[in-house]
């Protein structure tokens, strides 16, 4: 394993943000993820444990692809 240099540790860490790292970190400032999972989740596959087939993707990701879509 190669170890990398002091001028190589500096020049990860100054990356340049990208407008898709932009978009997201605006994302998240705006929209209150929180409040709306709790507002939706009574309402989002209540008794999905005792369902059969392919458990449901979590409501944070499905409200946050949603938004994307959106956008």
């Amino acid at each position: 394993m190669k170890q990398i240099s002091f001028a190589q540790a500096e020049h990860q860490n100054k990356k340049k943000i990208t407008r898709c790292e932009r978009f997201l970190a605006q994302m998240e400032t705006l929209v209150l993820w929180q409040r709306l999972i709790d507002a939706l989740s009574p309402f989002y596959f209540p008794n999905a444990a005792s369902k059969r087939g392919r458990p449901p993707f979590r409501l944070e990701r499905m409200l946050r692809l949603y938004f994307l879509q959106q956008w």
